[in-house]
Parts: structure tokens; C-alpha cells; sequence
């Protein structure tokens, strides 16, 4: 069957970009379990040692696992999206770029004490597939989105150990 389908860095950044509209915001910081944003914070396990850190422009901690050509990040934005919005509406402004949409999970799971909507996609951006597992919380007047984007062959891979790095996912208090 020939080598699995492999697409560079580059473009796995720019999906995230395309996605989830990362601009610059500011400086982050990272101290190895808690990652603090603009008036958020949010305390992640280890993640394994296959993933490696990237730096993407704005507020996101990302990770790429180039075993299953895959990204990982979470990202958190407060007091921009407003009370009332749905969380079925956040995930879907976050695919409003992408084409051949086709949902395959949508649940409302309990997640760091409030109810997140946990979507798995496949979905194209410039003829390119590649399959989401998306995670989106809110809490405290901000949004949280935990992601993990892979090819589609190498989506099985690469979700087992996503979903344990989100079950490790909690906020934390900002100001700490």
C-alpha cells in the first residue's frame, strides 16, 4: 500500500491557524504542567515523549507527534466569545473554513466540573483530509479547546494518547 500519507509541519500549523483563528496575543508561559494565558490558566499532565513541543504564534500549547503526523494543542480565550454561546456553536464556527465536514462523534461529556461538547470530524482544508478530535469547555467566562489533528490513517494512533492528556486536562486559578 505504499507509505502512509505524510504532509510537512507547515502544514499542520497552518490547519491549526485555519482552525482556531491563532493570532499574536501576548506571551504565554509554560512551566511543564500549567500553562498560563491571558486571564487563564490550565494544568496539563506529561505528555508523552513521542510528542514534542512547537511554538505556534498566539495563545496555544501545541505539540506535534510526528510518528502519527498529527498536532496536539489546547488553548483557552476568555471574555470573547459571550455567556449565551452554545458550545455545539463554538465547535462549529471552529470548522466554518473546512469542506466535507462529516461528524462522526458529538457528545456532551462531563469535563473539570461543567459539561463540554467532545466532537470527533473528518474534513478537508484545500483538498487536504484530516481528521479532529475536539474538546470544547467553558468555564468561568472562557472557552477552552483541547484538539488533536491527524491524518486520517494516522488518526487511531494518535487519539488513544490525546484522550489521556485531556482527562488530565483542569483549570487552574489565573492569578496563582
Amino acid at each position: 500500500m505504499g507509505m502512509p500519507f505524510r504532509r510537512p509541519r507547515a502544514l499542520l500549523l497552518g490547519l491549526c491557524l485555519a482552525l482556531f483563528g491563532i493570532g499574536a496575543c501576548g506571551a504565554p508561559s509554560f512551566t511543564g504542567s500549567v500553562y498560563r494565558g491571558r486571564g487563564y490558566a490550565f494544568r496539563v499532565p506529561t505528555p508523552p515523549s513521542t510528542w514534542k513541543r512547537i511554538e505556534l504564534d498566539g495563545e496555544a500549547l501545541a505539540f506535534e507527534d510526528s510518528a502519527n503526523d498529527a498536532m496536539i494543542a489546547a488553548s483557552g480565550r476568555c471574555k470573547v466569545d459571550g455567556e449565551d454561546v452554545p458550545l455545539r456553536s463554538l465547535v462549529q464556527h471552529l470548522f466554518l473554513q473546512f469542506t466535507e465536514r462529516e461528524i462522526e462523534v458529538e457528545e456532551v461529556v462531563p469535563f473539570d466540573g461543567r459539561e463540554a461538547l467532545h466532537t470527533v470530524v473528518t474534513a478537508k482544508l484545500d483538498g487536504v483530509p484530516r481528521q479532529f478530535d475536539v474538546w470544547v469547555l467553558k468555564k468561568d467566562g472562557c472557552v477552552y479547546d483541547l484538539y488533536c489533528i491527524a491524518d486520517p490513517a494516522g488518526f487511531p494512533a494518535a487519539v488513544g494518547p490525546f484522550r489521556e492528556f485531556v482527562k488530565g486536562f483542569a483549570t487552574v486559578p489565573a492569578d496563582e
